[in-house]
């Protein structure tokens, strides 16, 4: 099963032409579409269909999860299956309430990508307590017994390749500045994400290679291999970005306003994801005293993929959603047909070991950028200007 699901994700995201980045595919006011039997959509008012399958995603502003949107709609169409997707619009309330509106529609599975990792918590509760099966999608839903299973990229790993490309690519010399950027503190994955960079920059921070500009918390650290949980949640409160371009921005700006002229020049910047890297990335090099910065990113997403080939971003690490939503509604059909998913790790959401299935991650950069995400069939090349 988990083969023909994959083939049919893969046809159909090829054939609806890569809605990655494009801000594709539009919903209801209400924050969601419901596919009955029928394939109509339609408001959650109107629709009376029975839900098979529930999906719950953060938010319908940013293209990444409006492309999770038309693969899961897609897949679980063609395997029959009837489904409906909403938003929560960054709102732990609205996505209560989305989680109360498919119990009531008969949902048996729930894949829900939590916008607040905690604050879930009492909402699956609900779904557990209605005898639904709960996946944690791409975020762990954190504090609570009711997460079933978990489907993700290897998170740290994703640190883990950003730091590498850090230490790989940073100019030669002592006391290079280092730029530190996280994602929001409610959500676990930007814990983990910072925890695979520092267990790889760590030791060129202590030996000086590195020097921490932007985060006194981080720099008091700086001799720690390993930080607890509280230490990075520490060190992100100062860094962090809130998975916002605004917000990112306005924090890099705010951070070379104050930074001497010994903390420019070339420098290297850890941006955790590709829409907080761009912003970042344009202020920097709106600074002149900035001769050459060296960031990372992740998602691919298609204006950070045109940034790459522009030199304005150096990396991104590659995470192929169509296999992340794949592997989920695979999950899902086991599930539905009673059988036992696939896993092949575990992760500690504070309450439970919740058993996980893991996506594999590709580091994409200029030299690589067409095979990776062109040649695979994720993006078109006319996409792009400038691709050799």
């Amino acid at each position: 099963m988990k083969k023909k699901i994959l083939g049919l994700l893969m046809t159909a995201t090829m054939v609806l032409g890569l809605l990655t980045g494009c801000g594709g595919g539009t919903s209801d006011t209400s924050g969601g579409t419901d596919k009955k039997e029928t394939g109509d959509k339609g408001n959650d008012t109107t629709v009376t269909s029975t839900i098979e399958v529930g999906i719950i995603l953060p938010t319908k502003d940013e293209p990444r999860w409006l492309q999770d949107q038309k693969q899961f709609e897609t897949v679980l169409d063609s395997a029959g299956f009837t489904n409906q997707v909403l938003f929560s619009q960054a709102s732990s309330e609205t996505e209560r309430k989305n989680v109360e509106t498919l119990i009531e529609k008969g949902m048996k599975v729930l894949i829900m990508c939590p916008q607040d990792a905690a604050e879930a918590s009492e909402a699956v509760e609900k779904a557990k307590e209605a005898g639904v099966t709960v996946i944690s999608y791409d975020r762990l839903i954190t504090d609570t017994e009711a997460v079933d299973y978990y489907v993700t990229f290897d998170s740290f790993a994703v640190g883990e390749a950003q730091g590498q490309y850090i230490v790989d690519n940073a100019p030669k010399g002592s006391d290079i500045p280092l730029y530190l950027y996280a994602g929001a503190a409610s959500d676990n994955n930007a814990f983990l994400f910072f925890e695979g960079a520092w267990s790889i920059l760590q030791p060129k921070i202590a030996d000086g290679t590195f020097k921490i500009v932007n985060s006194k918390e981080a720099e008091s650290m700086k001799d720690k291999a390993d930080l607890s949980k509280d230490e990075i949640g520490k060190i992100i409160a100062e860094i962090t970005t809130d998975w916002d371009f605004n917000v990112a921005k306005k924090k890099a700006e705010e951070h070379l306003s104050v930074a001497g002229a010994e903390y420019k020049g070339d420098v290297v910047v850890l941006a955790p994801n590709d829409g907080t890297s761009r912003a970042i990335s344009d202020a920097f090099s709106a600074d002149s005293a900035i001769t050459n910065y060296v960031i990372t990113g992740q998602d691919s997403e298609q204006a950070s993929v045109q940034y790459i080939i522009d030199g304005k971003q150096s990396m991104t690490v590659f995470k192929d959603t169509r296999t992340l939503a794949a592997d989920s509604v695979d999950m899902a059909v086991s599930i539905l047909e009673g059988k036992t998913p696939n896993t092949d790790a575990t992760y500690d959401n504070e309450k439970k070991e919740v058993p996980a299935k893991q996506a594999s991650i590709v580091v994409v950069t200029k030299d690589n950028v067409k095979s990776a995400l062109v040649d695979s069939g994720y993006y078109e090349a006319s996409l792009f200007t400038g691709l050799e």
